[in-house]
């Protein structure tokens, strides 16, 4: 079957937060901006997970939901035909999201006061999740070398050691870069973490989003049998864009960290899935292998018409190039202006909003992150206001 990804969908007034929500975030200056901020695509989900919930729609009734036996068969069928990862049932921890997950595992595994290592610039829900838990936010800077992040090891472990860091987050593949981290590079991080015992939590949720020569290497294979404090979260609601029906798993092997959270879990209550969730992931698992191929596709050609026209028409602008994600990080450092006067520049003269590098921590100055899954329409729309705004300056 062809998906129609060319498809434009008025999302207004329809209680999107990207599209209905822009004033939330950036005030009165997003009036009239096109929307190509946070993670949420533009795009009509597969037809096979719409017609899986019209039909639980139809039986008219909304109990209780349990997870089942099919649901848990599709979601180790994909990580063992994507991952090649041999999950196990019980591994699988329900969650209403990864961001979720991510505070109920610092409120679960540390104290107050604990230090937690991130690398930044990094998804900003992440540093939330230890400041706002009051824990020690410690920080592993990337290095940044011809537009591209790779991690100081050097000074990652002796971040781990000065700091006594009990908890480290990984963004695999990376948010906001779309670095797919090689499985060396992981493998280093698990003998590190181990050597000093640091819990490892890996946020995975792009993983699928991949580009040409690039896969992402599942944290939960490598660390199998090497490290058993390790914490892998995974959801299709980035892939299939199901983010609104707040479901996502948390692998979980060790069977000590296990207990630990879903007891933790259960103190909360949050032990049901949205049954609408689950019938999303379970027919996204199942069925959706197709959709996401050509989706895939393309994500890459608005990728590469996206560098040809910067190159061509806004060279000012230097792209990031992803290996992952329809994230991509643009370098707008030449045009001389601050944090909040790019935020202003972009969401008034170029009227396109975006989020801005900044807040993703040191490293991101200078930088706006764009969303490009979207028709193509609605991309060159954005990157012609980039283009004009730019040459008028």
């Amino acid at each position: 079957m062809k998906y129609d990804f060319d498809q434009v969908i008025n999302r207004k007034n329809t209680a999107s937060m990207k599209w209905d929500g822009a004033y939330t975030f950036f005030g009165d200056q997003a009036e009239g901006a096109l929307p190509m901020w946070v993670a949420d695509m533009d795009f009509r989900c597969a037809d096979e997970i719409i017609t899986a919930l019209k039909k639980r729609a139809e039986e008219g009734i909304f109990g209780y939901p349990m997870l089942t036996e099919s649901y848990y068969d599709a979601v180790i069928g994909w990580m063992k035909r994507h991952y090649d990862w041999q999950v196990k049932k019980e591994w699988i921890q329900f969650s209403p999201g990864i961001v979720s997950a991510l505070n109920y595992i610092v409120q679960a595994f540390t104290a107050a006061g604990d230090s937690i290592l991130i690398q930044s610039p990094v998804y900003y829900p992440f540093t939330n999740a230890i400041v706002n838990n009051h824990r020690r936010l410690v920080r592993n800077d990337m290095i940044e070398t011809d537009h591209q992040y790779t991690i100081d090891f050097a000074d990652f472990e002796k971040k781990i050691v000065q700091e006594s860091v009990k908890m480290y987050i990984l963004c695999n593949p990376h948010n906001p870069g779309g670095r797919v981290w090689t499985e060396q590079e992981l493998k280093q991080l698990c003998q590190i973490c181990k050597k000093h015992n640091v819990l490892l939590v890996s946020d995975e949720i792009h993983a699928d989003l991949t580009y040409s020569g690039y896969k992402t290497t599942a944290v939960g294979r490598i660390a199998q049998g090497v490290y058993d404090r390790v914490i892998v979260c995974t959801a299709a609601s980035k892939t299939f864009n199901l983010a609104g029906l707040q479901t996502s798993n948390i692998m979980i092997a060790d069977e000590s960290l296990r207990n630990t959270f879903a007891d933790y879990m259960d103190k909360l209550h949050l032990i049901r899935p949205n049954i609408f969730g689950q019938t999303a992931t379970e027919a996204a698992y199942t069925y959706g292998d197709e959709w996401l191929l050509q989706l895939r596709a393309y994500l890459e050609d608005n990728l590469n018409f996206m560098m040809d026209f910067i190159a061509a028409h806004v060279p000012e602008i230097k792209v990031m190039k992803p290996q992952a994600t329809y994230l991509v990080f643009l370098d707008c450092k030449s045009l001389g202006l601050g944090n909040q006067e790019l935020r202003s520049f972009m969401l008034q003269k170029a009227k396109v909003a975006m989020d801005d590098g900044f807040v993703f921590g040191p490293g991101g100055e200078g930088y706006v992150r764009i969303n490009i899954a979207c028709p193509r329409a609605l991309l060159e729309d954005a990157l012609k206001r980039i283009e004009k705004a730019v040459k008028n300056r």
